[in-house]
């Protein structure tokens, strides 16, 4: 049976009508999507920017003590050799009170000369002085003078880590009668703090979280997707042990057995950014 001509022109345009319309249809569902990521993030998108800010605390468990040897001599390897008598005096104090090689760490190792600025003597210059014709030596620079050596400083710097932080005021008294310099600490730190800033990141988001949909609630919006994340923050401050009074207790009175540890503050600050419809 043969389609009459006029159904088949019918059934033509309604088909393409059907096309042009689907077509249109995912044209703009196509349109829609790409203005929403193009304008993720950017400044044509609405939105509202808010921080948080966490924190923990922490009993801190390991204790840094600094200090440095440094000796004189006249002669460069009698300087070194010096330290090393010394390095060696308070290394072996170290073991005595347990602290393992890997937490013992050298620095800074030098030797520089030590100068002086001499003058030589200079010509006597012959010079009348006065009505009697008398003569006398005028002094003056004859630009002789030099620089020379006169000794050589040798030095090293060692960092003390004390896992046992109760022995750190012990440990500093001994290290002051080994004839160590520049003895300082301890600084109290925590050894793994990366649970530590993930817990108090994860507060810093939920402070910003809840701000955001209590604006967003007042505004009469609601929250879309996060276009901008940053993080800040940092490590409390670290409990410092006066150096003067460390030195001090070294010729007068004994330093403590247990320095107070306190607690030490991790924090973040985090900035959040969120779309709003």
């Amino acid at each position: 049976m043969e389609i009459p001509n006029h159904y088949v022109k019918n059934l033509y345009k309604v088909s393409l009508v059907f096309l042009t319309v689907l077509s249109l249809f995912f044209a703009v569902k196509l349109l829609a999507e790409f203005r929403s990521y193009k304008l993720m993030g950017s400044s044509e998108a609405n939105t509202i920017t808010l921080s948080g800010h966490g924190e923990v605390t922490a009993v801190p468990d390991v204790a840094s003590i600094y200090f440095t040897i440094s000796k004189d001599a006249k002669i460069g390897k009698d300087a070194q050799d010096a330290v090393a008598v010394i390095e060696k005096k308070a290394l072996d104090f170290l073991k005595t009170k347990g602290v393992a090689d890997k937490d013992i760490q050298a620095s800074n190792a030098s030797l520089y000369p030590k100068y002086e600025y001499r003058q030589a003597a200079c010509p006597e210059i012959q010079a009348v002085t006065g009505s009697d014709g008398e003569s006398s030596t005028m002094p003056y620079y004859c630009g002789n003078g030099k620089q020379i050596i006169v000794g050589y400083t040798a030095s090293e710097s060692i960092t003390v880590k004390v896992r046992n932080i109760d022995d750190a005021g012990a440990i500093m008294q001994g290290l002051g009668t080994t004839g160590v310099s520049d003895l300082s600490g301890p600084n109290f730190t925590i050894d793994n703090e990366d649970d530590l800033k993930a817990e108090a990141r994860k507060k810093a988001i939920d402070d910003a979280r809840e701000k955001a949909k209590v604006l967003a609630k007042d505004l009469g919006v609601r929250l879309g997707r996060i276009s901008n994340f940053s993080e800040g923050g940092g490590y409390g401050g670290p409990i410092m042990y006066a150096e003067k009074a460390m030195m001090d207790s070294t010729v007068s009175s004994p330093a403590p057995a247990e320095l107070p540890k306190g607690e030490n503050t991790i924090s973040s600050d985090v900035t959040i950014t969120y779309e709003i419809r």
